[in-house]
């Protein structure tokens, strides 16, 4: 059941901010029923953020669930750091916050990179998640990232790949990722934004096969924000420039 986000917001538990030991501070929120079933969500990207909508998967009088800002992204500083910012630290962030919260074991819900974070957390902390549900399923293997950044979803959409394209020239396009990848981490601040836009509004649209026009221009709108775009396309290249920081089928 989707709830509206009016009705979740009676349900604010508490908000905070957890600074980690290098430099980084994660913003966190926990909504429903202080006694329900303890739950955590992971967001996409990685740098996606949460957002409103996101409390809508969770009937807030039958879960505790908490939410938070991965390294770099939403309300967590530095915005957009890619120092520290890895796999093995999320997981020692999401493992830092439950036991901030007190929290034994929970229910973790991921959905895209959400997913991939969600598995890997679970393999290496077991006995600290009592299930896992998983949607949008997103691997983060170079054959995963080849599909979506290179060639795969280009012949689904075609027309938005022109647009993602065009930020590159001719003679780069063999190599995507790391075009992107190099006008992201430069010094230019302009060249940075309009790559990370271009490369934000790709995914954003990508994101369902057949939106209506109202729910297209807000998709463009929210991915087309700097402060959006910059955390997701810096964080989401810098990772996949590495494999995810994950073992081959790991």
């Amino acid at each position: 059941h989707l709830f509206p986000k009016e009705t979740s917001d009676r349900f604010l538990i508490q908000s905070g901010n957890m600074p980690t030991s290098d430099r980084h501070t994660i913003h966190f929120d926990q909504y429903g029923n202080p006694s329900g079933i303890p739950a955590l969500f992971l967001h996409g990207g990685p740098g996606g953020g949460c957002q409103d909508l996101h409390r809508q998967f969770f009937n807030p009088e039958r879960y505790c669930t908490t939410f938070f800002d991965q390294r770099g992204c939403g309300r967590s500083t530095p915005h957009a750091l890619l120092e520290k910012n890895d796999t093995a630290s999320l997981i020692q962030d999401i493992e830092q916050l439950r036991e901030l919260l007190g929290i034994e074991k929970w229910l973790v819900f991921g959905g895209s990179w959400g997913s991939t974070l969600a598995l890997a957390y679970a393999e290496q902390h077991p006995n600290r998640v009592s299930a896992l549900v998983l949607r949008g399923i997103f691997l983060c293997r170079p054959q995963d990232i080849h599909w979506f950044y290179q060639h795969g979803a280009s012949q689904i959409f075609p027309d938005y790949w022109q647009d993602y394209l065009a930020e590159i020239p001719p003679a780069e396009h063999g190599d995507l990722l790391n075009a992107y990848y190099q006008r992201l981490t430069g010094n230019d601040p302009a060249i940075q934004l309009k790559a990370a836009k271009a490369w934000s509004v790709w995914e954003g649209r990508c994101s369902s096969l057949t939106p209506d026009a109202d729910a297209l221009a807000a998709t463009e709108a929210h991915f087309g924000d700097p402060k959006v775009a910059l955390a997701m396309a810096r964080i989401e290249c810098h990772y996949f420039m590495n494999q995810a920081f994950l073992k081959p089928n790991q």
